[in-house]
């Protein structure tokens, strides 16, 4: 069984583009952890969710 977040571990090209829409600003704030969690995770840290306000919309 394969790890979740393990190296091999593809994340979804949905998700790769959104992180290559953001503002470069707003890239170089991220932590790993925060990178991973839009990557690969559906439940985001509190941190990520505040740098990200003005960019999600509620659905």
């Amino acid at each position: 069984m394969e790890k979740e977040n393990s190296p091999k571990k593809q994340p979804d090209p949905s998700r790769v583009q959104i992180m290559k829409m953001l503002p470069r600003e707003l890239k170089e704030s991220l932590t790993m952890e925060e990178v991973n969690a839009i990557l690969f995770e559906d439940v985001w840290p509190d941190s990520l969710q505040e740098k990200l306000k003005d960019y999600l919309v509620d659905m």
